[in-house]
C-alpha cells in the first residue's frame, strides 16, 4: 500500500479518519460494501418450480403407481411435470444470478484521507465519514458533498441522461455513479453501500418484475379452468368408483388419467416457441435475455425511447460555416480542430469535415461546462470557440438572430473567434479579452442510419413512439421532427412533478417528446402508458433509464449502453439499431400463432377425453384409458403441436382467440367424444357378449389372456377383455380422428376447409401423414403395442373404426363448416358479428 503526504485541505472535516476510527465504522456495517442480491433465493426458485399444485399431484400419483409396481404408469404421469419443472427453474436461475451480478460501480481503487495521508483502498473499504480525493477520470463511489474551494465537472449522463458535463463547487453534492471529468478536489463520504444513489439504483434494478405475456396468460387462463372441471370430473368419478368397490390400483390409474387432461404440456411447448424465436432474432441484431420478451415485443403500441444512443449516434456532424470575416473560416476552424490537445465531440467531428493541418499550440484553454469555450494560442494568433451567448459579451457583432433561427431547428451553434489580446489573467486564470467574429459553426446531432425508416414502420404497424430524454426538449423536439416524428409541444420533466396521476395520463396522451426527464419521471410516464392501457416498450442505454425499463412491459438496451442497463433489459441490440425490433415482432407473431393453433389442438384432445371419460362412466362400461395410453398424446398433440409451431406464420394475433378456441373446440369435442364413446361402446359390448355366448375363437381368448394377464376362468376376464379392446378401438379412432382435425386447422385442399381458407404449405399434410404411419406402427409392433396397453390389430375394431370416422369427417365439417354452434347460440347476432 503506498501512501503519500497530504495536500493542505481548506476545510476541517478534510483531515479524515485515523485507521482505528475507520476500522470500528466498518465493522458496525458503516462501509461502502456492495449491494447484496434482492431476488429470490435458488431454494425458494427450486421449491415453487417443482412442487408447484400441479406437480405434487403428478409426485402423489406417481409414487403411489411406483408402489403398485406400475412403472410405465409412474413414468407417464411425473415426466412432463419434471420437465417444466426442470425448464422453469433454469430460466429462473439464469435470471438470478444476472441481477445479482448487477453492479453500478466498477470497484476500483480510490484514494482516501487515512491519518493525514493519501491512501489506495478498494471502494469497499470506504466507511462514512471518509474524504476522499477525487480527481478527473475517478468514478464517484459514494454520495457526498466537495469539501474544500477547489472546482470539479462531473459527467452525470448515465444517471440523468444528460450529455453535458456538470459544475461543482464547494459544498455541492457529488453523486456515486458520476464521472469525474475535470478539476480535483475532496469530498466526504454521508451516504455509502445501499444508502447511496448507486446502491440504491442498483437495489431497484434488481427487483424481480417478470410480466406474463397476454398468450400467457391466457394459456395460464385455460389451464386453471381445466384443473377446475377435471376437479369436479375427478370427485365424481372416484365417488362413483369408491361406491363400485373400486381397486386402489383402479383409482391411482384412474386420477392419473385424468390429472393427464390438464394440457400442462402447453408451458413446456411454449418454452420451445420462445427459445428457438430468440435463436431466430438473434441474428437480426437483438439478443433475448428474458425468453418471453419474443412474444411480448408483438403486443407493443407504445415504444419509449431515449435519444442520446438511440435516436442518435452520439456523434455530432457539420451542417454549416458561415463566414463572419476575411478569414479562410473553414481552414481556421479544422486547423483549430486538429491543434487541440484534448479533442470533444465537437472538435472531432470538425477535425473530420474540414481541411487544415495541425500545429503546435503555444497555450491552450481545454473545454469546460463552466467556461463553455475553449481557446488555442499559436503562431497565427489566438483563437476561442464557444458557445454564442458566453462570447457575445467581448463582440461587438450581433449574431443573436443568426444564432436564434438555427437553434430553433435544433441544431449545436458556436462561434470561432480571433482575440485580441491573451486567453489568461494576471493570476493565469482563463479569460477573455475583446473578440472579432470569424464565423458561425451549426453541427447537429448525427441521427442513426435507420432511424427515419424505423419509425415510419413502426408507424405503419400502428405504433406510437415517444421520445425521453434528459436533454432540452426544444432540441430534442427538432430532432424528433427531423427523424418523422410529430413533436407537438415538447414538455420538460420539471413540470410532470406537479400533476397527479390523472392530469399525468392526459398529458402523456398527448405529448410525443419529454426533456429534462429524470429517471424517475421516466418511470412515471411509463406507468402512466399502462395505466391507459398500453403495452409498453422502453429502450435507454443509461442507468437513468434502468427504472423505466424494469417499469415497462418490454426493456430493450442498446449493447453500447451501460452494463446495468444490459443486464435489466428483457432484449440488447447488439448493433445499437431499435430497427431490430421490427424482425422481432415479426417472430413474436409467428410464435403466437404457432402457439394458437397448438391450443386448438391440446383444447380439442383434452374436451374430448374429458367427454369420453363422462360418458363412458356413467354408463357403467369401465374405465375408456389407462395411464400408459394417454402417453399416445405424443402422437396426437406433442408431436403435430411442435411441428405446427415451427411451422408458423407471422400473421396477425387474433383479437379474439379465446372465443374462437370455444367455437372450433366445442363442437368438434361434442361430435368426438360422441362418435368415440359409440365406438367404445359398440366394442364393449361385442366382445362382452361374444366371451359370454362362448362364440369367440379360441386364439382371440388366448390373445386376450396375454393382454389382461388373466385367465379365462377369472371371474373379472370378461370385463377385463372387453375393457381393453374397447380401449384399442377408442384410442384408434380418437388418435385418427385427432390427425384430421389437423388438416382442418391446416387444410391443404378444399375439401378440409370447413374452418379456415386453404394454406400453400403442404408441410401440415405430410406431417399427418406420417404421423397415421407411426400409429400404424404402434398398432401393428406387438412391443409397441403392449408398452401403450393396447391389443394387436383386430378385423372388429377396423370395422367399426373406420366407418365411423368418415360419418365423424362429414359431421364436423358441416358443423364447422356452416357455423352450426354460432346459430344455435346465437352468437353470429351478437353486435359487431354481423
Amino acid at each position: 500500500m503506498e501512501t503519500s503526504a497530504a495536500p493542505d485541505v481548506d476545510d476541517a472535516a478534510a483531515s479524515g479518519l485515523s485507521t482505528q476510527e475507520a476500522a470500528a465504522r466498518l465493522r458496525a456495517g458503516e462501509g461502502n460494501t456492495a449491494v447484496s442480491g434482492s431476488s429470490r433465493t435458488y431454494a425458494t426458485i427450486l421449491r415453487t418450480n417443482v412442487f408447484s399444485f400441479y406437480n405434487t399431484i403428478l409426485f402423489v400419483i406417481g409414487a403411489t403407481l411406483l408402489a403398485l409396481g406400475r412403472y410405465n404408469d409412474a413414468f407417464v404421469s411425473v415426466g412432463l411435470g419434471l420437465v417444466n419443472a426442470v425448464i422453469g427453474a433454469v430460466q429462473e436461475i439464469g435470471a438470478k444470478r444476472k441481477l445479482d451480478g448487477l453492479q453500478l460501480l466498477d470497484q476500483k481503487s480510490v484514494t482516501v484521507l487515512r491519518d493525514g495521508v493519501e491512501t489506495e483502498l478498494a471502494a469497499d473499504q470506504v466507511v462514512r465519514g471518509d474524504v476522499l480525493r477525487v480527481r478527473a477520470g475517478d468514478q464517484i463511489v459514494v454520495d457526498g458533498p466537495l469539501l474544500d474551494g477547489g472546482r470539479v465537472e462531473t459527467d452525470e449522463s448515465l444517471l440523468t441522461g444528460e450529455s453535458d458535463p456538470v459544475a461543482k463547487a464547494q459544498g455541492d453534492d457529488l453523486r456515486s455513479g458520476s464521472l469525474c471529468v475535470a478539476g480535483d478536489g475532496h469530498q466526504l463520504a454521508r451516504d455509502v453501500g445501499a444508502a447511496s444513489h448507486a446502491g440504491r439504483l442498483t437495489l431497484e434494478a434488481r427487483r424481480v418484475t417478470t410480466d406474463k405475456t397476454p398468450l400467457q396468460r391466457r394459456i395460464d387462463f385455460v389451464v386453471r379452468l381445466t384443473m377446475v372441471l377435471v376437479l369436479l370430473m375427478s370427485g365424481a368419478i372416484l365417488a362413483q368408483a369408491a361406491l363400485e368397490g373400486f381397486t386402489l390400483l383402479r383409482v391411482v390409474q384412474t386420477t392419473a388419467v385424468l390429472s393427464g387432461l390438464v394440457p400442462y404440456g402447453l408451458f413446456f411447448l411454449i418454452a420451445v416457441a420462445y427459445t428457438r424465436g430468440a435463436a431466430r432474432i438473434a441474428g437480426r441484431g437483438a439478443l433475448v435475455q428474458q425468453v418471453n420478451a419474443v412474444e411480448s415485443v408483438t403486443h407493443v403500441d407504445v415504444v419509449c425511447t431515449d435519444k442520446t444512443g438511440t435516436l442518435t449516434t452520439g456523434r455530432l456532424t457539420l451542417k454549416e460555416v458561415e463566414p463572419l470575416g476575411g478569414t479562410d473560416a473553414e481552414r481556421t476552424l479544422g486547423r483549430f480542430a486538429r491543434s487541440v490537445t484534448t479533442p470533444n465531440l465537437t472538435t472531432t467531428a470538425l477535425a473530420a469535415a474540414l481541411p487544415g493541418d495541425a500545429v503546435e499550440p503555444r497555450d491552450e484553454i481545454p473545454f469546460s461546462s463552466s467556461l463553455r469555450w475553449s481557446g488555442l494560442v499559436t503562431v497565427d494568433g489566438a483563437w476561442v470557440l464557444g458557445a454564442p451567448d458566453a462570447l457575445a459579451p467581448h463582440m461587438a457583432t450581433d449574431l443573436a438572430d443568426a444564432v436564434a433561427s438555427r437553434t430553433a431547428l435544433g441544431l449545436r451553434v458556436l462561434v470561432l473567434a480571433r482575440a485580441d489580446g491573451p486567453l489568461r489573467d494576471r493570476n493565469d486564470r482563463p479569460s477573455l479579452p475583446s473578440l472579432e467574429p470569424v464565423a458561425l459553426v451549426v453541427l447537429a446531432d448525427e441521427l442513426r442510419d435507420d432511424v427515419v425508416d424505423s419509425i415510419a414502420r413502426f408507424r405503419e404497424n400502428g405504433v406510437a413512439l415517444k421520445v425521453l430524454s434528459g436533454d432540452d426538449p426544444r432540441t430534442v423536439a427538432a430532432l424528433a421532427t427531423q427523424a418523422g416524428l410529430d413533436a407537438g409541444d415538447p414538455v420538460a420533466g420539471p413540470d410532470l412533478d406537479a400533476l397527479d396521476d390523472d392530469a399525468l395520463d392526459r398529458l402523456v396522451a398527448r405529448t410525443t417528446v419529454f426533456g429534462r426527464v429524470a429517471p424517475e419521471q421516466k418511470e412515471r410516464i411509463v406507468a402512466s402508458l399502462r395505466r391507459r392501457g398500453d403495452y409498453v416498450a422502453m429502450i435507454g442505454d443509461g442507468v437513468n433509464d434502468a427504472r423505466a425499463l424494469k417499469g415497462a412491459h418490454v426493456g430493450v438496451a442498446m449493447r453500447s449502453g451501460s452494463a446495468v442497463t444490459q443486464d435489466v433489459a428483457d432484449i440488447v441490440l447488439v448493433d445499437d439499431s431499435f430497427a431490430a425490433l421490427l424482425p422481432a415482432q415479426a417472430e413474436g407473431r409467428r410464435i403466437i400463432d404457432g402457439l394458437a393453433v397448438s391450443m386448438y389442438v391440446f383444447l380439442a384432445r383434452v374436451a374430448t377425453q374429458g367427454l369420453v371419460i363422462l360418458t363412458v362412466t356413467m354408463l357403467g362400461l369401465g374405465f375408456p384409458y389407462s395411464p400408459t395410453q394417454v402417453g399416445l398424446t405424443l402422437l396426437t398433440v406433442g408431436v403435430p403441436t411442435f411441428f405446427l409451431t415451427m411451422w408458423a406464420r407471422p400473421e396477425p394475433p387474433d383479437p379474439n382467440l379465446l372465443g374462437n378456441l370455444a367455437r372450433f373446440v366445442v363442437p368438434t369435442a361434442l361430435i368426438t367424444g360422441a362418435f368415440g364413446s359409440a365406438v367404445y361402446a359398440a366394442l364393449y359390448v361385442s366382445i362382452s357378449k361374444g366371451f359370454s355366448s362362448g362364440r369367440t375363437p379360441a386364439e382371440a381368448v388366448e390373445q386376450f389372456q396375454r393382454y389382461t394377464g388373466l385367465t379365462a376362468t377369472d371371474a373379472d376376464f370378461v370385463e377385463a377383455s372387453a375393457t381393453i379392446g374397447a380401449q384399442t378401438g377408442l384410442s384408434t379412432f380418437v388418435c385418427l380422428a385427432s390427425f384430421g382435425l389437423i388438416l382442418l386447422l391446416r387444410p391443404p385442399a378444399r375439401i378440409f376447409a370447413a374452418w379456415r381458407d386453404p394454406v400453400p404449405d403442404r408441410r401440415p399434410a405430410w406431417l399427418v401423414a406420417g404421423l397415421v404411419v407411426a400409429f400404424a406402427a404402434v398398432l401393428f409392433t406387438p412391443v409397441l403395442s403392449d408398452y401403450f396397453g393396447l391389443t394387436g390389430p383386430a378385423r372388429p375394431v377396423f370395422v367399426i373404426v373406420l366407418p365411423a370416422l368418415g360419418l365423424w369427417f362429414v359431421a364436423v365439417s358441416v358443423v364447422l363448416r356452416f357455423r352450426v354452434l354460432d346459430r344455435v347460440i346465437g352468437y353470429d347476432q351478437l353486435p359487431g358479428k354481423r
